[in-house]
């Protein structure tokens, strides 16, 4: 028997085409959760790994993310069978006599977030979740909600989750202190960095979260909220800003930019096309919108995503507990359920209504200022060049933020062993070494400026070692420049693109001096050395397992060498696209040296500063 690694996919043989679709893909989504909730219906615990915070939060975890897409499905006049099972978990995990009960909050907590989610469905459908509740329910849902608003709140996206809990209870009647509301609401507003784009708390950390978090959130608020038409308005223009930038971080196949923190969450990456249905915002053409709502999700529905039960897993394109976050309990790939909130609108909503529309895929570069990017559009493929960005707090916070690119479709790797500089990964960065074992890369920037399409980033590895690097778009190739400085000599590995590995080794790599090549039967990744001295030597490395976050076997052509003491100039080309005609010609005209004197002048004359940029506190 062939085992079709598909099958774990609840999404898998949906068609993802219509409304009626996207509602089958939500009941098979949650109905493996069905034999994991607790006697008393309020906890869902899926398996035996932890998260940092406490066990019984990881479970309310697994209870409430699910009615992010449960309560839309609901409100849109779907069918739901368990609403007595969510009534009952809900009156039991928030009464203090009952052995389900989630515990008492006291300072910031896990279930501030979750109960984000309880707060969106009072208000999406009090008659189904509040009003058939006894009274001892209500008034112990009300305390437990009253209470936990109190207490400060992360300091990020964290904030609205105070806010949506709030429009659950003024929906079912509850007063609360509305000051603390309104604080929260203009502590927001002072993440707003401009032309659509918000940072995440403040440190300037610009991922995913802005389009699943903070304007997800926003777009809900302009729609629920009653009396606040002004920040309404607000929230709406700056969305409708930001469709025109979030579009390029979307391939034409309907894959999402593997970049940052938090991608466990997957098709939670579809909620910001959601959002703006929801909200009836059409901030892009209709078709525009639900083209890349629906293809994102059929994306999805083509990798083993869940464990063999159905349940979801942590990990990204298939399950991978190396690449998650400290905060990632078993419970959490259930906010990808997000994608599911144009479910509370009719067949008859134009979002519904209109044919899809291919991506917008611009064949120059697309400079993002806010994010420190550049975005390339190749085939089945977005490319972002990346000024890096800083994070210390986040598990492998330098490859999730600081490489010079990443991608959709070949992902990112996260390295398995700091004490194992030979077998790194180093896809889309450059790692040093001193004496061979352990090893450094870039962590964060002193500096960091964009001129037009170009971007350059000072940086050190060390305090005594100093990289300039200058990153420049030549579709579907890209350039980095090095310039190091260093009062020792140093080991250097730099990496492509990591691509898929064959099985019984039936993939053709090519080696030589300058360059490093390897080839599947789906696609091509080179690197090549442009340096006018000596040539780095070129190796496709067999990346260990369960490092990508897209395959879980990969190929990376490096380049490999030695750097003096003193002042080294590098310069790489490296490209990887789908076999075919364009990757072909691509592969037979690679890019040529560029100028590093033009390089300084132009930056001098244009550059401004990245706003994600932060100085690294410590080395």
């Amino acid at each position: 028997m062939t085992y079709d690694p598909s099958s774990a996919n609840p999404l898998a043989g949906n068609p993802l085409r219509s409304r009626a679709d996207v509602e089958k893909a939500l009941h098979d989504l949650f109905n493996p959760l069905l034999p994991f909730f607790s006697q008393g219906g309020a906890r869902v615990r899926l398996n035996g790994a932890a998260a940092h915070f406490d066990r019984i939060a990881a479970d309310v975890e697994g209870f409430a993310r699910p009615l992010w897409g449960i309560a839309p499905l609901a409100a849109g006049g779907g069918r739901f069978d368990h609403w007595a099972l969510y009534r009952e978990g809900l009156a039991n995990g928030m009464d203090p006599e009952h052995p389900d009960y989630w515990g008492e909050v006291s300072a910031t907590d896990q279930r501030m977030v979750e109960m984000a989610a309880i707060g969106f469905t009072l208000r999406m459908v009090p008659h189904l979740a509040w009003d058939p509740l006894p009274d001892r329910a209500k008034r112990n849902i009300a305390a437990y909600l009253k209470h936990i608003r109190r207490f400060d709140y992360a300091d990020n996206n964290w904030k609205f989750f105070r806010i949506l809990v709030d429009l659950g209870l003024e929906e079912v009647g509850i007063d609360f202190d509305r000051s603390l509301t309104e604080s929260y609401l203009e502590e927001l507003d002072g993440f707003y960095l401009g032309d659509g784009w918000y940072r995440d708390g403040n440190v300037r950390r610009i991922d995913h979260y802005i389009p699943f978090a903070m304007h997800f959130y926003g777009l809900i608020y302009a729609r629920l909220a009653k009396g606040d038409e002004d920040r309404a308005a607000r929230y709406r223009e700056r969305a409708e800003r930001f469709a025109r930038d979030i579009r390029h971080w979307y391939d034409e196949d309907g894959g999402a930019l593997a970049f940052g923190r938090s991608l466990t969450y997957r098709f939670a990456c579809a909620g910001i096309w959601g959002a703006f249905a929801f909200a009836d915002l059409e901030a892009l053409p209709w078709g525009e919108i639900k083209g890349q709502y629906m293809r994102h999700l059929r994306w999805w529905a083509a990798h083993p995503i869940a464990d063999r039960d159905g349940v979801l897993s942590v990990g990204y394109c298939y399950p991978n507990l190396l690449m998650s976050e400290s905060y990632n309990s078993a419970g959490s790939p259930y906010w990808a359920l997000k994608a599911f909130l144009p479910l509370a609108l009719p067949e008859s909503h134009p979002f519904w209504q209109a044919e899809e529309s291919p991506a917008v895929a611009s064949p120059e570069p697309i400079p993002l200022k806010h994010p420190g990017m550049v975005m390339m559009h190749t085939r089945s493929n977005v490319v972002a060049l990346s000024s890096g960005q800083q994070n210390y707090q986040m598990r492998f916070g330098a490859e999730k933020y600081a490489k010079f690119v990443y991608s959709s479709r070949y992902g990112f790797s996260v390295e398995a062993d700091e004490r194992a500089y030979a077998s790194a990964a180093f896809d889309g960065m450059i790692g040093f070494s001193d004496y061979g074992r352990h090893y450094r890369v870039r962590e964060g920037n002193e500096v960091a400026t964009i001129a037009g399409d170009k971007l350059y980033a000072r940086w050190k590895p060390w305090t005594d070692v100093t990289v300039e690097t200058w990153l420049l778009p030549a579709n579907p190739w890209h350039i980095r420049v090095h310039r190091i400085e260093t009062p020792r000599p140093l080991s250097a590995t730099e990496g492509g693109f990591a691509i898929a590995r064959t099985d019984l080794n039936a993939d053709v790599c090519e080696e030589g001096e300058g360059m490093a090549l390897a080839r599947s039967v789906s696609d091509v990744s080179i690197i090549l050395d442009l340096s006018e001295a000596s040539k780095r030597g070129g190796r496709a490395h067999r990346a260990l397992p369960n490092t990508n976050l897209v395959s879980a076997k990969t190929i990376v052509p490096q380049l490999r060498g030695e750097i003096p003491a003193g002042t080294t100039i590098l310069v790489t080309a490296a490209m990887a696209l789908p076999v075919g005609s364009d990757s072909d010609a691509a592969l037979a005209k690679p890019p040529t040296l560029p100028d590093v004197a033009e390089l300084e002048g132009l930056f001098a004359l244009q550059g401004i500063e990245v706003s994600a940029i932060q100085v690294p506190e410590r080395f």
